[in-house]
């Protein structure tokens, strides 16, 4: 039987989910930075 992601063995398969990973990765880290951290000094400031 063949693979059926073999076909999604391209280059540009491959490009365009580390794109989408790693612009995940970026949105999450500034929301962390822009309302977890900022919630997390205002709770310990009260």
């Amino acid at each position: 039987m063949d693979n059926p992601l073999a076909r999604f063995d391209h280059p540009a398969v491959r490009t365009g989910l580390l794109t989408a990973v790693g612009y995940g990765v970026v949105i999450t880290v500034l929301f962390v930075i822009m309302f977890v951290v900022p919630l997390l000094v205002f709770t310990s400031l009260l």
